[in-house]
């Protein structure tokens, strides 16, 4: 997506607070259950079938299973992404079960009493390799870098701006194809928030509006290839490994709600000093 000048956002419905958060703390209640329970010798499969048996529990609407964007290979057929290792971005379940060293991406999104919410965190299995534990942190203040620009009034433009510049100065290239997006009454909507551009383009935000900050990392490389086998995994060029970080949130005239904010995580660092 190319950002212009700046222009103000149409917006459809917009929620109150208070009906959003449902959505949001369910979301990150079921990332930090997966990132204590999912080790070695789970299967991506069993992964799955643990999200979808919490999603039925709580009554709530998976956003993946009939989705079918063009960038995928007909309806999803799961409820969560599981990106593994080279697999960067929409990581399809699959019959594969995680040994000791692998690096797993989970995005996670639902629809809860009408209102959607989306986030994805990426976790070691089992010991961790110090270069992918630096990686995920990498990726992390590249997001927090982003969600530091998010306040009514500002466009989406800053965010990529602020997300590509954080990546810049810690060594990686930023692939431009995939972002963060507005969320709602659907998991995709206006605006789309990309990972790189001008501060005062494009979409200009307002207070109540949900979207996410989403970006991902991958040290060699900003290129991106579709797996064939499944025709949706999004596969790092070069075979290295990717970390993959989303929160969702709502837009005031001050600093954003994370409604997605998971209680078990590391304090943000969402400068680079």
């Amino acid at each position: 997506m190319i950002l212009g000048r700046r222009r103000r956002q149409q917006t459809a419905e917009l929620p109150t607070l208070e009906q959003a958060r449902p959505a949001g703390e369910f979301v990150a209640e079921v990332l930090s259950h997966l990132r204590n329970v999912v080790e070695v010798g789970w299967n991506l499969l069993d992964v799955d079938a643990e999200a979808h048996r919490l999603i039925r529990e709580r009554g709530a609407t998976s956003c993946y299973l009939d989705y079918a964007p063009a960038f995928g290979s007909g309806p999803f057929g799961h409820v969560i992404c599981t990106s593994l290792n080279d697999g960067v971005l929409h990581g399809r379940p699959h019959d594969r079960v995680l040994a000791d060293g692998d690096l797993l991406s989970l995005d996670f999104a639902v629809q809860v009493e009408g209102w959607v919410a989306d986030s994805c965190l990426t976790i070691p299995v089992g010991t961790p390799r110090e270069e992918d534990l630096q990686l995920i942190r990498d990726t992390e203040q590249v997001m927090w870098a982003g969600i530091d620009q998010v306040r009514s009034g500002a466009t989406v433009g800053d965010i990529g701006h602020a997300v590509m510049t954080a990546a810049h100065e810690l060594g990686y290239t930023i692939n431009e194809r995939f972002g963060g997006h507005g969320v709602g009454r659907t998991m995709h909507e206006a605006p789309f928030v990309p990972n790189h551009g001008t501060p005062g383009a494009g979409a200009e935000l307002v207070a109540g509006q949900l979207i996410t900050v989403e970006p991902f990392l991958v040290p060699t490389t900003n290129e991106l290839m579709i797996d064939e086998r499944d025709g949706w995994t999004q596969l790092s060029a070069d075979g290295s490994r990717g970390a993959h970080a989303e929160h969702t949130l709502q837009v005031t005239d001050g600093a954003p709600v994370i409604l997605t904010a998971r209680a078990d995580d590391p304090a943000p660092r969402s400068s680079l000093g």
